[in-house]
């Protein structure tokens, strides 16, 4: 019996670590994810200066000064451009 109540308090355990570490990753890759949608939205308003379909001009130049964050996210990820994958990994490291 004693043997069952420690394997059930290791399992408690475990599982409260793992709880731990994904709550503490939440709003990192909550943050990634905004990032990212947000470099989304910029590349369809200011698509149209890189080939890319975007909305209609018009709406497009409404917008620009509401971006202004959104273009400066845009020009840093363009150092980024290089190596997406080393990006994405790179979030992933647990530092």
């Amino acid at each position: 019996m004693k043997y069952y109540q420690d394997f059930l308090t290791k399992i408690r355990r475990l599982f409260r670590s793992v709880e731990g570490a994904h709550r503490s990753r939440a709003a990192e890759m909550h943050e990634w994810e905004e990032k990212e949608l947000r470099n989304m939205f910029a590349l369809m308003v200011v698509g149209p200066f890189a080939g890319i379909p975007s909305p209609p001009v018009h709406i497009t130049m409404e917008l620009l000064p509401e971006m202004e964050t959104d273009l400066i996210i845009m020009i840093n990820r363009i150092q980024t451009a290089h190596d997406p994958l080393g990006e994405l990994f790179s979030s992933l490291d647990p530092m």
